[in-house]
């Protein structure tokens, strides 16, 4: 069994010693540490390696979009998932877009973190079905793909990744990285986080397809 590392941020220590509760009676996530602000996270990251990142949005010294943002710039490989009281468009759309891949509300049920951090951990993106309603918002208008690149972003959205994107269309990873990089170019996105959900918005994929 694979063990997963988890790092809990969240600055109300009762919440803290919950979500450990939670996720210590799986066998497979051991928790690393505990952050009860910003700065503080970013160096345990870096310090403990974890898999996965439980990240509160409010913290002093620095908010969960700032350590983010930090986190990618350190190009620190941690998954990021938010568990957050505040599920508003205005602060999912800043998360996502900062590479956060995972958004919860802190009312989630034990079995269903656990089930979250294992998805996050494989690569998924995850986000309750209510969340992903907000954040996805009205459609909107897709510039021309071509018929490969919206099998491409389809799978994207599916969470493979490009190795296995090559193998399901049968052509040559460099070829799937100048579809991605075309895709991203054309809908004016950042990076994959951000294509799965268009891909979504879009109805490239379904919304019950379990994914995003």
């Amino acid at each position: 069994m694979t063990e997963i590392r988890v790092l809990i941020v969240d600055d109300h220590p009762a919440v803290r010693r919950g979500l450990r509760t939670f996720l210590e009676l799986a066998a497979d996530l051991r928790v690393t540490g505990e952050a009860a602000d910003g700065p503080t996270a970013i160096d345990l990251v870096e310090q403990t390696a974890p898999d996965v990142v439980l990240l509160d949005m409010v913290l002093p010294g620095m908010d969960g979009v700032g350590v983010l943002r930090e986190l990618a710039r350190r190009a620190l490989p941690a998954k990021v998932l938010v568990v957050t009281s505040f599920t508003d468009r205005a602060r999912l759309l800043p998360a996502v877009r900062a590479g956060a891949r995972g958004y919860l509300s802190k009312d989630v049920d034990p079995q269903a973190l656990v089930a979250a951090v294992r998805s996050v951990h494989a690569g998924h993106l995850l986000l309750e079905p209510e969340v992903a309603t907000t954040l996805l918002g009205a459609p909107a208008d897709t510039p021309a793909l071509t018929a490969r690149e919206r099998d491409v972003l389809a799978l994207i959205a599916d969470g493979r990744s490009n190795r296995e994107i090559a193998r399901a269309l049968v052509v040559a990873e460099k070829t799937v990285k100048t579809h991605v990089s075309s895709i991203l170019m054309k809908l004016g996105l950042a990076d994959r986080t951000q294509a799965a959900l268009h891909a979504v918005r879009t109805g490239i994929v379904p919304r019950d397809s379990g994914h995003g």
